[in-house]
Order: C-alpha cells, then structure tokens, then sequence
C-alpha cells in the first residue's frame, strides 16, 4: 500500500487501494484487530490504509468489529474508534473489543489461554455474524 498522499487520491487510486477498496465494498461487513498496539497508537499501516478510504464513504453503515488486543491498547483502541467513527463505520459497544494483556491470555500458537477472554470472544462473534 502507498504511503497516504491526498494529491495521489484520484480516479484511478493506486492498484493497491482500488483492491482493498474493492473487498471492503464487497464485504457483508469487516473486523479490524487492531495487534498490537504501537506507543500508543495503531499500527502505522493500519492507519495509512484506512487514510486511504476517508475520501470514500466505503464504510458508511458497514458493519464492522474492533479488536485491540496487546499489552494496554487503551490508547490504541481509543484512536481507532475515533478514526472508524470518522469513516462513519456501523460501531455498536458489543461489537468492540480490547483484550489488555494479550500475552497471557492467548498463546503463539492462537489458542486462548484464559476462559474470559474465550467469552468475551464468543460473545463478539454472536453479535458480529
């Protein structure tokens, strides 16, 4: 993905971008886990692929999914929900989920470790799908 430059915003967006444009339109809704959380902040490429769509409103009414699952991720979780609130993305609180001290609660492997955790999850994806 290229870096974000407003000026390279135009009819046709890079290959790139028209590709991911193009899957989030076709999807019946999108989950963004959000892993980790970087000095206190989304991921870098995270938020410069979602710079991308804010001149689109690819995201108005989508249903989406937030996870943020690291160390704290409060900051992180809290900025992209400002920026998916922005791209007017279909947020609801149950479909919003911060998983502070992911390490020891999932393992390398991606087994859930922590029964919480396990709920937490199932619950989200009752209320997603």
């Amino acid at each position: 993905m290229p870096h974000f430059n407003p000026d390279l915003d135009v009819e046709p967006a890079p290959e790139a971008v028209t590709a991911l444009r193009q899957q989030i339109t076709e999807a019946d809704g999108v989950i963004i886990c959000c892993t980790p959380e970087y000095v206190f902040s989304l991921p870098g490429s995270l938020k410069n692929a979602l710079e991308w769509m804010v001149s689109t409103v690819i995201f108005d009414g989508k249903p989406m999914g937030l996870i943020t699952a690291s160390t704290s991720g409060e900051k992180g979780h809290e900025q992209l929900l400002l920026v998916m609130r922005t791209l007017l993305a279909a947020l609801t609180e149950e479909t919003q989920l911060l998983i502070k001290g992911v390490k020891a609660k999932v393992a390398t492997d991606g087994q859930i470790k922590d029964a919480d955790t396990e709920v937490a999850l199932r619950q989200f994806w009752q209320v997603f799908k």
